[in-house]
């Protein structure tokens, strides 16, 4: 018997429609043998839907016939780690049910998705989902408290400086002048907590800075800012298993138009299609060496540090960790982890010798080797306080 597996993209996020790209490829890469692929569409609104068409990255081409068509539906847990799919508003008579799903494949990219706030939802429905947990999602979200906790484990990165936006919209001349002192330029500025490189921004002098920290604040209430590397040479690297076991894939070098790695770069630069008739691939359509042509030693080097990183943070399913490289010095430092990576990364597996379909299946077996483990857990204790406080309102005591 197929196992029911929800692809879920989509959501409130900067990156929504790259969740949308990402996920239908998901949806179209599962083995059909062995799963029934169920495809969750979460508007900017935050509204599910689910329906045929909404596999179909062609639909969203006009996405209001799109929604017409499909069905909106709010999940419920149905036992067993089940969760049923109940059309909203739920019909008066007849099956409300339209669909059921034993895991999930959370496909979703940004702020208040990606973040934890999606996982923890399904940690709520109680249904086996194959990304990183709600801690490690935020964590990895949080560029500050990433670093944090990697310089911690002895991992390289780069010192920062971060602060409030509402500290910036008080004194910004204070905080262009530290930033000044203690970096220099040039710089580069970033959102604390948002991916696909939206928001980023080099500075080479006092202007740029302040168009950076202008721009970088509308879209989080914390910046972090980071001196640039000199002779700079990106390079990523995905990484699949959980914290007690994990692989690194081959190693990439993208080939950015800029100084930095911009969005444009690394979902508009191509365009020959994805499967399942996206418009974009998405991540799989920028431009890049793979493998990359690294010095000797330095491709074993980043897929070491890449491990490390992944079980840092007690990642699981597919990541992919971005890292800096100062071309002349060969130093080597940490950029950013991706909990789930643009087009999860299927590209850089492929050229390892792991077939998508084959990198789903095993993403849903971390899934599910996840939830037997918290199943041993104890998650209720039995105090009895519930009958003692009633007894207490009953009598009017404290």
């Amino acid at each position: 018997m197929k196992t029911n597996v929800a692809v879920i993209f989509g959501g409130h996020s900067t990156e929504h429609e790259v969740s949308v790209i990402s996920g239908i490829q998901a949806f179209c890469a599962l083995d059909t043998e062995k799963y029934n692929p169920v495809p969750v569409y979460i508007t900017k609104d935050n509204e599910w839907y689910t329906g045929e068409d909404v596999g179909n990255i062609k639909a969203y081409a006009d996405l209001k016939t799109l929604l017409a068509k499909a069905t909106r539906v709010i999940p419920v847990p149905a036992g067993n780690g089940n969760v049923s799919l109940l059309c909203y508003p739920m019909k008066k008579f007849g099956k409300s049910e339209v669909a059921r799903f034993e895991v999930a494949i959370p496909v979703v990219h940004g702020t208040n998705v990606e973040d934890g706030t999606l996982m923890g939802y399904l940690e709520m429905l109680g249904v086996p989902y194959a990304s990183c947990d709600v801690t490690s999602s935020a964590i990895g979200m949080d560029k500050a408290v990433m670093k944090d906790v990697l310089r911690r484990a002895g991992i390289p990165v780069l010192d920062a400086y971060t602060f409030m936006a509402s500290q910036y919209m008080a004194d910004s001349d204070a905080v262009v002048a530290h930033i000044e002192t203690s970096i220099g330029y040039p710089v580069i500025v970033k959102p604390v907590n948002l991916g696909s490189s939206v928001g980023i921004s080099k500075a080479d002098d006092r202007d740029a800075l302040i168009r950076a920290l202008d721009n970088a604040i509308g879209y989080s209430p914390r910046v972090l800012v980071e001196r640039a590397v000199p002779n700079l040479r990106e390079i990523n690297c995905a990484v699949l298993g959980d914290a007690e076991e994990a692989i690194a894939s081959v190693c990439e070098e993208p080939l950015n138009a800029t100084d930095i790695l911009t969005f444009e770069d690394k979902y508009k630069s191509g365009g020959k299609g994805a499967k399942g008739g996206a418009k974009s691939a998405g991540m799989a359509d920028l431009k890049r060496r793979c493998p990359a042509e690294l010095p000797d030693g330095m491709t074993e080097q980043v897929q070491e540090l890449a491990v490390k990183t992944f079980q840092a943070l007690d990642c699981l399913g597919v990541s992919r960790i971005d890292f800096l490289n100062d071309k002349e010095t060969g130093e080597l430092w940490v950029n950013e982890i991706n909990t789930i990576p643009g087009s999860l990364a299927f590209y850089l597996w492929e050229a390892a010798g792991i077939p998508f379909a084959d990198l789903l299946d095993r993403m849903i077996g971390l899934a599910y080797a996840r939830q037997r483990r918290r199943e041993q857990l104890t998650y209720s204790f039995d105090a009895n306080l519930l009958a003692g406080a009633a007894a207490g309102l009953a009598t009017g005591k404290k």
